[in-house]
């Protein structure tokens, strides 16, 4: 028994083995009910298809277990008398530990965050994601690093004034920079638009093919590619035409002032047969509108069911060639800008 009762480092032997027995006996029934809890969770899980049965496994697992190992490493250390300098290192690695865990923590947790926040739009901004994440983990960090630092005594308040004085200078020198990248972000969380929308802004149009950090890129009609900066973008009226549902179709037609009453009371009729037998569209009116300067004009006006151009352009063909070819059966002529000379008798056209 005397050597238990040996003295090392401020403990006897006797201290050690309780400080090894505790650990190890303390690390054994973690272990036994971490697995247990962990069985439990997935036997849950495929019972229920829990959603966030996998997410309260991994944490359990990834977290909780971390934190109870060193928790009870740091407890069984309690035992032990231990001296002021090694004393300082285990404070300080608690510390460390505990810093790192909640970091991890709540970094994971605004990434999940951010990634439900960005379902269903991650593929076509990912960058935007990534950026936020980065963003987001950076100063999680960067506070954990403070508060580590102020926790073992360091004096940070010269260190956070020169952050602040610096990063006020660094805003001033990026400042249109920093611009576009807010407005980046405004784009990304209001959706004006979105890569493979049409859209028009100011003297700007074209197809969206990348939502870049400073600018966006968009595909002229005539192919070229137009780099437009996001602060441009977000601070002018944008028409974006992927959300048009419909196109309304207004358009006059003139006929000669010669055109017999019963053929210019046909010409509405005609032309609501013509639209309403053409695919995906929707007939809206058909007036004898207005007495011209040379023409009695008639107005339509219908609705092509498709957003898409081209779709629109070969129904626009179609209605307009049915038309053409209804007004020459009926006999009706179009008018177009004539003068009419009225000569007085006994009048020479050249006179002496």
């Amino acid at each position: 028994m005397q050597f238990l009762d040996l003295v090392f480092w401020n403990n006897t032997v006797l201290d050690y083995i309780v400080f090894i027995g505790a650990l190890l006996l303390g690390a054994a029934l973690i272990f036994v009910l971490g697995r247990a809890v962990l069985r439990r969770i997935a036997a849950y899980t495929e019972k229920t298809q829990s959603p966030y049965g996998e997410l309260v496994r991994v944490g359990v697992k990834r977290y909780l277990l971390p934190v109870a190992y060193f928790t009870l490493f740091y407890n069984c250390t309690r035992m032990l008398t231990l001296n002021s300098h090694l004393g300082n290192i285990v404070g300080t690695l608690s510390t460390l530990f505990a810093v790192i865990m909640a970091s991890i923590f709540l970094s994971s947790l605004a990434t999940l965050f951010l990634a439900k926040l960005g379902k269903g739009k991650l593929d076509q901004n990912s960058l935007a994601m990534r950026w936020l994440i980065r963003i987001t983990k950076g100063v999680i960090w960067g506070i954990a690093l403070i508060l580590f630092l102020d926790n073992i005594g360091v004096k940070i308040t010269s260190l956070v004034a020169g952050l602040g004085i610096g990063g006020v200078a660094l805003a001033f020198a990026a400042q249109n920079v920093l611009t576009d990248i807010f407005c980046f972000f405004t784009i990304f969380f209001d959706k004006p638009f979105e890569i493979g929308d049409f859209i028009i802004s100011g003297d700007h149009m074209g197809t969206v093919e990348h939502i870049g950090v400073k600018t966006t890129r968009l595909r002229a009609l005539g192919g070229e590619q137009l780099v437009v900066s996001n602060t441009d973008l977000t601070g002018s009226r944008i028409r974006n035409y992927k959300t048009m549902q419909q196109r309304r179709v207004i358009f006059t037609l003139g006929v000669t002032y010669d055109t017999p009453n019963e053929k210019l009371q046909a010409i509405p009729d005609m032309i609501k047969k013509i639209i309403e037998s053409t695919e995906d569209t929707t007939f809206s009116r058909t007036h004898f509108a207005s007495f011209g300067t040379y023409s009695l004009n008639i107005e339509v006006v219908y609705f092509v069911l498709t957003s898409d151009f081209d779709r629109y352009m070969d129904i626009n063909q179609r209605v307009n060639l049915a038309i053409k070819q209804g007004f020459e059966q009926l006999g009706v002529k179009f008018a177009f800008p004539t003068s009419i000379v009225q000569m007085q008798p006994g009048s020479t056209l050249f006179p002496e």
